[in-house]
């Protein structure tokens, strides 16, 4: 009677220690991922566009999209398109939850973005050389006026990628060029130290 008794309780013990071991596998199983708001990318390399482009591409991963036109939240994860500088503009002054991409740039002036393996995304433009430790997250202050070229220039031939979930927008491109439609613009923004836009483009 008592061997039984023990029996029991012992089979008791092991069937609470695997019912215990199994929550705490399922908790971490479904557990939702914690994405941190990705870092600004600089290539401190003076270089044509193509190459600067081609290299920054490589440094973050992503190749062209497959598809001709796609919603940002559709793109497939390490892929890149563009986006015409007024969409983008609309987009990131209203907080828009989506960006339409395109695989081809629909404008010489088109802005790049890049969606990350964590489908997080990137603007990407071009700075000039003063920014260059002001975006960088070991030397970045709260926050930073940052203006982002279209396209790269003498002014800014540093080709950067700042991440739209730090990005606040008060106002459209403005063209460097008034009555060429073709020219290149800037976007002016903040920078800020922390993810605080309430919707983000890519991220689920």
């Amino acid at each position: 009677m008592r061997w039984a008794t023990a029996l029991s309780i012992w089979a008791l013990s092991v069937s609470l220690v695997s019912i215990h071991g199994a929550q705490a596998a399922g908790k971490t199983e479904v557990m939702p991922m914690v994405k941190s708001a990705p870092r600004a990318v600089v290539i401190e390399a003076i270089g044509n566009e193509p190459d600067l482009r081609k290299q920054l591409r490589t440094k973050n991963g992503v190749t062209e999209l497959g598809a001709t036109r796609v919603p940002f939240s559709q793109a497939p994860a390490g892929s890149y398109g563009f986006i015409a500088p007024q969409p983008l503009g609309m987009a990131l002054v209203t907080q828009s939850p989506d960006l339409v991409l395109e695989r081809s740039a629909p404008a010489p002036n088109a802005f790049e973005i890049h969606k990350l393996s964590d489908g997080s995304g990137l603007v990407v433009g071009f700075i000039e050389k003063a920014l260059i430790a002001q975006v960088t997250p070991e030397n970045r202050p709260h926050h930073v006026r940052v203006a982002l070229g279209s396209n790269r220039s003498d002014k800014t031939p540093y080709i950067a990628a700042v991440p739209l979930i730090k990005l606040m927008v008060d106002r459209m491109p403005v063209r460097l060029e008034p009555r060429n439609a073709e020219s290149p613009v800037v976007l002016e923004m903040d920078l800020q130290g922390t993810a605080n836009r309430k919707s983000v483009p890519g991220i689920q």
